[in-house]
């Protein structure tokens, strides 16, 4: 039982009266594995460690401790949390008696699709399957009322339409079947705003990443340009110091970083042309072909706009000091000199080269996924690091088989007259 040092609230009257002592013991043992630092409060970061072992997005860590912090005082005492809990629960118990339909305690696989269709979301049986196994502990293909409490912990919200949200988006790694494709959105997830919010977030994600790597980025255009004169990686970071300082290292990261954006919506906007071409008039979830062929089309349609950027960010990374001001001074030259052809030089082995990495890495994904779950059909999903090392096996299968196009691309990119 909490004593006075564990908070400056009053513990609620059901707490000290109305909890049973099961129900008590459960609760206390769960605020004590979450309170990794044993002080008798879950801060932030207590929180944000359990999300993370959990392997639920640690954004919801923020969102919990604002709902359950009665005093505000920044963090979670185990009086407050009790309290917090159970009205969660209790609210949580609500939605999950109106998804079970036949009323025996569990949601089956049935009554998932059904609560989706009323909903007005159509959900594929694959996808309501692998949802159904997040949640699924004991690999008996159906939930209990234990599962689905312990699984929403930590969702902000009991709204049968937030919860299904969180179910499909609050892991690190969604369990998708391809990790080249472009996200898919849910009617409700278009109509409000979720999925821009998903693009600016991926965004901003890439010109961050994107700048980091980006003297690894200069010195692989460098090394494919001008391989056959260094080959090795030390001569021609040391020259590529000397021409230009520490800063050279960053030409063509700003155009590299500016084409995110119509990249991306570009992108986005032609997946979800070619999806309602594939659909016709049916409303059901694309298969992983079809995904296949929705997102090959949106990335050669994509690539085919914004193709000059490629050239420029190209030819700007090869740059010696003086060559060119600005990004539209390169432009402006590269035109006045070489015409506008020059800037869809490499464009056919680029459109080339997205069919066979996007068919690599999503096969080579499949089937590790897929061997690991025939292997291990106890066991239920496969863990976050495991997903992510199937996904970076299977884009480094595809770039090493899209490799030689792309090698071509950057030589021709690269050639003037």
């Amino acid at each position: 039982m909490p004593n006075s040092n564990n908070g400056s609230i009053k513990p609620p009257n059901h707490y000290l009266h109305e909890l049973p002592q099961v129900e008590e013991e459960r609760l206390e043992s769960l605020f004590k594995r979450i309170d990794l630092d044993g002080n008798g409060r879950i801060d932030i970061l207590d929180l944000t460690q359990a999300l993370h072992d959990t392997g639920v997005h640690q954004g919801y860590a923020q969102k919990f401790i604002e709902q359950s912090d009665q005093n505000k005082s920044g963090d979670v005492s185990l009086a407050e949390f009790i309290h917090y809990v159970r009205e969660h629960e209790k609210k949580l118990r609500l939605q999950f008696h109106s998804l079970d339909i036949n009323k025996d305690g569990k949601i089956d696989l049935d009554e998932m699709v059904t609560a989706f269709k009323h909903l007005g979301i159509e959900i594929h049986r694959n996808e309501a399957k692998k949802l159904l196994q997040r949640m699924d502990t004991d690999g008996t293909l159906d939930i209990s009322y234990e599962e689905w409490r312990n699984y929403l912990l930590y969702a902000p919200s009991t709204d049968i339409r937030d919860i299904i949200n969180y179910w499909r988006h609050s892991t690190y790694l969604d369990f998708g079947e391809d990790m080249n494709v472009p996200d898919d959105f849910t009617q409700k997830e278009m109509l409000t705003g979720m999925w821009w919010r998903h693009l600016v977030a991926g965004g901003v994600a890439g010109m961050v990443s994107r700048t980091f790597t980006a003297p690894l980025d200069r010195l692989k255009v460098f090394l494919q340009v001008h391989g056959t004169k260094q080959t090795k990686l030390v001569s021609c970071l040391r020259n590529m110091l000397a021409e230009g300082g520490v800063w050279s290292l960053w030409r063509g990261n700003g155009i590299n970083v500016l084409k995110i954006a119509p990249e991306s919506a570009l992108k986005f906007m032609a997946y979800e042309q070619a999806k309602r071409v594939l659909r016709g008039s049916s409303s059901r979830d694309l298969s992983i072909y079809e995904r296949f062929v929705a997102g090959s089309f949106a990335g050669g349609f994509s690539q085919t706009i914004i193709y000059p950027l490629e050239v420029l960010k190209t030819r700007l990374a090869l740059r010696k000091t003086g060559q060119y001001s600005s990004i539209a001074d390169a432009a402006k030259k590269i035109y006045a000199k070489e015409g506008l052809r020059s800037f869809y030089r490499g464009y056919v082995p680029n459109l080339l080269g997205i069919i066979p990495y996007a068919g690599i890495d999503l096969a080579v994904y499949e089937t590790l996924k897929n061997y690991y779950q025939r292997q291990n059909e106890s066991e239920g999903n496969p863990g976050v690091l495991l997903l992510l090392a199937c996904g970076t096996t299977s884009s480094t299968c595809g770039q090493i088989a899209s490799y030689p196009l792309a090698l071509v691309r950057t030589r021709l990119q690269a050639q003037s007259k």
